[in-house]
């Protein structure tokens, strides 16, 4: 009888401490609330470059849920359309979270775009090259039907880290919960239709150096980690 007493006691001081050091290790201070407020709209121009917001523009952007979904998941959601001299067209879409714990995190363009019914038949990684540096990207080509034929450049940001999601979105968000802190994480996204892809993402590449360029110095570490 002692000896499972004793048993017990030993148990039940393991799971409070198990308990208690999970609780000292759950992430509770929000960075976002030591940085200044991230405005989408102000940030991004609506013109820049040779580039021009499409003010007639009324949907094309694909995302992945219902609006009520959406405005659970994400603080903002920026979604806007670009041409230029030529008639080119490029879709922006920016989804931006305060707060990057498991129930709030970003969905990326292969989850989303499958959901509205395309195929997805091509998913590289790889780098961006702008005038400020190399940001981590992850190319795709998808189709709806075999009709719409949309490539998409996207890359994550947790904090002020430039990612392409998966294992180092997740060792990035590891290292904020050491410290205690819940990072901001956002999804930045451009699409555009057209049938050849290889000019397509080098219309895209020319679109992104030039947005960069012309966003405020303060904000870029956040949209792209430079």
């Amino acid at each position: 009888m002692k000896k499972s007493l004793v048993s017990a006691v030993i148990a039940a001081v393991l799971m409070a401490s198990a308990a208690a050091l999970a609780t000292a290790m759950t992430p509770t201070r929000k960075i976002v609330d030591t940085l200044p407020k991230l405005n989408l709209e102000a940030a991004i121009p609506e013109q820049f470059g040779e580039w021009t917001l499409d003010k007639r523009a009324v949907g094309g952007v694909v995302n992945p849920q219902q609006t009520e979904l959406l405005n659970k998941l994400y603080s903002q959601m920026l979604s806007r359309t670009y041409y230029n001299a030529k008639g080119y067209r490029i879709m922006l879409s920016i989804a931006y979270g305060e707060d990057q714990r498991d129930g709030n995190q970003l969905h990326y363009p292969e989850v989303c775009y499958p959901a509205q019914g395309f195929q997805v038949t091509s998913n590289r990684k790889g780098l961006l090259s702008t005038a400020l540096g190399q940001v981590p990207v992850k190319r795709l080509e998808t189709n709806l039907s075999q009709n719409r034929y949309e490539p998409v450049t996207y890359w994550t940001t947790i904090g002020s880290q430039a990612l392409t999601g998966g294992t180092e979105k997740k060792l990035a968000e590891m290292k904020y919960g050491l410290r205690g802190e819940v990072p901001d994480g956002l999804l930045f996204r451009v699409s555009s239709i057209d049938r050849d892809s290889a000019a397509a993402f080098a219309i895209q590449q020319q679109f992104i150096d030039q947005m960069l360029a012309a966003i405020p110095s303060e904000v870029r570490p956040r949209i792209a980690g430079l």
